[in-house]
C-alpha cells in the first residue's frame, strides 16, 4: 500500500489537484488533532491554560496558523498555533511538560494507525480496484505518510518542536532555557534544511521504519480478512 516512493520530495514538488487535496485533508485533520492532544493532556495533568483558551477542540479554526497552513499546502509540512502550557500548574513540571508535548506526535501516529486500518479494510473489500487509477489508495497512503512524517518531525529535539520540550527531562533547566532563547533562529535553520532536502534520507529511513511497525501492528486486519475470504 505505501509503496517505497520518496514522499518528501514528491509532496514538496507536487502541486497537482490530488496532492493539494491530500495536504488540505491533513491540514484540517492532523494539525487540529495534534494541538488538541497537547491541550487535552495538559488539562488532564493539571494545567487548564489551553482549555480556557478553547483549544480542546477539533475545530481547525482554533488551531491553524496562516503561514503554517500556507507552508503545508505549498511544501507539504507546516505548523499550527502553539498550545499555551504553563508548567507551573503541573505537580512535576518537567514530566508534565514532556508528557503533554509528547501527546501531539503520538496523536499523529495514532491517526496514521487508524487510517492504515481503514486502507486495509477498503483494500480487502475490493474498493481500491474499482476506484479510478488507484486514487483512493494514493490519498490514504499519503495521509498515512504525512501523519507519520509530522509525528517524527515534531519529535526532533529542536526548539520550538515538541521534542525540545521532551528534552527537558534530560537537560539541566539552565541549559534548556539558554537554548530556548535562540529557538526562532534554530527553527529557521531547520526549515532551510527541509527545503534543501538534506534531511530527506534520514527522514525516509525513520518514516519507513515507523510505517513498517504500524503495518506489523495492523497485521490482525490481514489475518481476519484472509480467514473470512477463504
Amino acid at each position: 500500500m505505501l509503496n517505497g516512493f520518496n514522499p518528501i520530495g514528491y509532496i514538496q514538488n507536487n502541486l497537482s489537484p490530488i496532492s493539494l487535496l491530500i495536504k488540505a485533508l491533513v491540514l484540517f485533520t492532523a494539525l487540529p488533532v495534534h494541538e488538541c492532544a497537547h491541550a487535552w493532556v495538559a488539562s488532564k495533568l493539571g494545567d487548564n491554560t489551553a482549555r480556557n483558551q478553547g483549544r480542546i477542540t477539533l475545530n481547525p479554526m482554533k488551531h491553524l496558523d496562516l503561514f503554517g497552513s500556507i507552508a503545508m499546502i505549498v511544501v507539504g509540512f507546516g505548523w499550527a498555533k502553539p498550545v499555551s502550557i504553563n508548567p507551573r500548574n503541573f505537580k512535576n513540571k518537567k514530566a508534565g511538560m514532556a508528557i503533554s508535548s509528547l501527546a501531539g506526535p503520538v496523536s499523529n501516529v495514532l491517526l496514521a494507525y487508524i487510517v492504515l486500518i481503514i486502507t486495509k479494510v477498503v483494500f480487502y473489500l475490493g474498493l481500491m480496484n474499482n476506484f479510478d487509477t488507484g486514487v483512493l489508495n494514493e490519498i490514504l497512503s499519503y495521509i498515512i505518510m504525512l501523519n507519520i512524517g509530522l509525528g517524527i518531525f515534531n519529535l526532533l529535539p529542536i526548539p520550538p518542536l515538541d521534542g525540545s520540550r521532551i528534552a527537558t527531562l534530560f537537560l539541566p533547566t539552565k541549559t534548556y532555557f539558554k537554548i530556548m532563547q535562540y529557538e526562532q533562529y534554530i527553527f529557521i535553520g531547520v526549515i532551510i534544511l527541509m527545503f534543501s532536502r538534506i534531511l530527506d534520507r534520514p527522514f525516509m529511513f525513520l518514516i519507513d521504519a515507523l510505517y513498517s511497525a504500524l503495518k506489523f501492528l495492523t497485521g490482525y486486519v490481514d489475518i481476519i480478512f484472509k480467514a473470512v475470504m477463504k
